[in-house]
């Protein structure tokens, strides 16, 4: 009878989760951090319509327009990418330029505030900060989308692998989604600022550092929520119409369950910028970032204004703030793409 392969078929593709979730229940640390991330991969797998027929992404749309974290997390995110894509044109001067320096005086607590020509004051070298800010941002948006190419990209390559193997390989893949998944749980075990801190110390200082360092740190997330998404996806009926009708495994696999398992990790895109932005600026903060001047980043701001902190604070408040509203407005609109995704909350 052609339902005695199907429910075989249901039993094998399940069978790779259990095993997962026992090993979680051996570490609860792991459990908890692996928790969050399985339960994002299973949003995209209930694939529920509205009474109009909506797809679920058009759903998940009309959901966020009337969520006021969703408004206010994309009017924080569209500042950011306006101030950092023009801020060539909107910074007055270069951000190098020590046109002020005979004004300051550091050893003696002499700073100047904002005024007319500069609107938020000068830096204990006599550089304009507002041009130095806004110079900034457009380095922690190259680190932060870089950053999260780099996670997406390895993570997707080891997570589709692991998530294929498990699906369609029978005894020999779930052996191999066993291998990579033990990786990646090692790798998801260490916190992520610890792991880039400890890359960006062997690799050495500079911009290239950063963004390899925070990307590899990302990497663990993506790979166990596109691979539980696949999983997600193997036990629906088109993926069995696919095979009851012959259709190649890996035709299967990249044609049919691996599209519709990208939902939840572009929702994590979102999120991951928002630590891209906090994990470069702690390495920055460090002396783990880019040493050249004519790129400031906010990390490396936030370092030297640390010697100032009595007499001239809002050397150091500028950069912090900047660093808490940009990686404040990426996690509201990704948590809000979260929650418009998730069946439990949908009316």
């Amino acid at each position: 009878m052609p339902t005695t392969p199907s429910s075989q078929n249901r039993s094998e593709t399940q069978d790779a989760p259990e095993h997962t979730d026992a090993t979680d229940e051996r570490t609860p640390l792991l459990g908890r951090k692996a928790a969050k991330i399985d339960r994002l991969a299973e949003l995209m797998g209930r694939r529920e319509e509205s009474d109009h027929g909506a797809g679920v992404w058009r759903t998940a749309l009309a959901r966020m327009r009337r969520s006021p974290m969703a408004i206010t997390g994309a009017v924080l995110v569209a500042i950011f990418l306006i101030v950092a894509l023009f801020s060539p044109l909107i910074a007055p001067y270069s951000p190098t330029a020590q046109t002020w320096g005979a004004e300051v005086f550091p050893n003696r607590n002499v700073f100047v505030g904002p005024r007319a020509e500069n609107w938020l004051g000068l830096d204990n070298l006599g550089r304009d900060q507002f041009s130095r800010m806004v110079i900034g941002a457009r380095q922690t948006l190259l680190v932060g989308v870089v950053a999260t190419l780099v996670g997406f990209g390895v993570g997707a390559l080891l997570g589709g692998t692991a998530g294929a193997a498990a699906v369609l390989g029978g005894y020999w893949g779930r052996q191999v989604d066993n291998v990579v998944m033990r990786v990646i749980d090692m790798m998801l075990a260490l916190p992520t600022l610890l792991l880039a801190v400890t890359i960006a110390a062997l690799v050495g200082p500079s911009l290239t550092t950063v963004m390899l360092a925070v990307g590899v740190a990302q990497v663990p997330i993506f790979a166990r929520l596109l691979r539980g998404a696949m999983l997600s996806q193997g036990s629906r009926d088109y993926v069995l119409a696919a095979r009851a009708l012959g259709v190649r495994k890996h035709k299967i696999a990249l044609a049919h369950i691996l599209p519709n398992s990208l939902g939840p990790v572009i929702v994590q895109s979102t999120l991951t910028l928002a630590t891209a932005i906090i994990d470069a600026a702690a390495l920055s903060y460090l002396g783990l970032g880019n040493p050249d001047p004519a790129f400031p980043e906010w990390g490396t701001m936030l370092a030297d204004a640390q010697r100032f902190l009595s007499s001239a604070p809002q050397l150091a408040v500028y950069p912090a703030l900047a660093i808490i509203v940009t990686a404040l407005g990426f996690t509201l609109l990704g948590e809000a793409m979260r929650e418009a995704l998730d069946p439990k909350l949908r009316k």
